[in-house]
């Protein structure tokens, strides 16, 4: 079961981002990208996690994306070839920023590293 829903999430995350690049209007200097999506066992539920750069422009892209909820639901059960496809929602992704802070702390310190050695 698990190997079904990967794959399902695998399916959906590529026809949600081709959906967003195409039918989504934002701003230009807007960076939108579906960095993950995890379906219930049920396949019920989706939950669609993006990421936006800059950062200060999340809430922003939230409410463009839940306005255009309907439509990109509706292009996603017209192109998938499945019984039930699950609802989707959309959420702000935090582990790329906890991996971002992660890489930023491990830099520094090999920077610091690397001064005493010195």
């Amino acid at each position: 079961m698990e190997r079904r829903i990967k794959k399902v999430n695998e399916l959906l995350k590529r026809e949600i981002s081709q959906a967003v690049l195409n039918e989504v209007d934002f701003p230009k200097d807007i960076l939108v990208t579906v960095t993950r999506v995890e379906t219930s066992v049920d396949l019920e539920q989706s939950r669609v996690f993006i990421s936006v750069m800059p950062e200060g422009k999340t809430s922003l892209v939230l409410s463009i994306l839940n306005r255009a909820i309907y439509n990109l639901q509706q292009r996603i059960n017209k192109r998938l070839k499945m019984r039930i496809v699950p609802k989707i929602s959309f959420f702000k992704e935090k582990k790329t920023r906890k991996a971002a802070k992660v890489e930023e702390i491990l830099e520094r310190l090999k920077k610091e590293g690397e001064k005493d050695t010195m």
